[in-house]
């Protein structure tokens, strides 16, 4: 069972990244990434960030990057949080599949 704390963490985290991948998403012409949504422990130490990347076939390069510039990701998200958080959580990036799943799923529903 979540905390009110927790829920406002994860849409005060999910807000400020997605303003951070918004950059990203400039930089990188063609690709949209979104954060579909934030999870984070009951410590508030540790946040699991779920990504829906567009289009699907750099969905995988896109990840690398991300990784590749984890710490810079959440310095900047410091950053941006330092008077409304005392401890940054660390930050583990997921892809979010879910899109190509209903694609997926609608693709065979009209097949049939």
């Amino acid at each position: 069972m979540q905390t009110t704390r927790q829920q406002k963490i994860e849409r005060l985290i999910q807000k400020d990244l997605s303003d951070i991948f918004l950059g990203y998403t400039r930089r990188m012409h063609g690709v949209l990434i979104s954060v579909s949504e934030v999870r984070i422990s009951p410590d508030l130490s540790i946040a699991h960030v779920y990504l829906s990347i567009f289009p699907s076939s750099r969905a995988q390069e896109m990840m690398t990057l991300i990784e590749q510039e984890h710490g810079k990701i959440r310095g900047e998200m410091g950053t941006l949080e330092r008077n409304q958080l005392r401890i940054i959580p660390e930050l583990y990036f997921h892809l979010d599949e879910t899109i190509d799943k209903m694609e997926h799923i609608d693709k065979l529903l009209h097949e049939g």
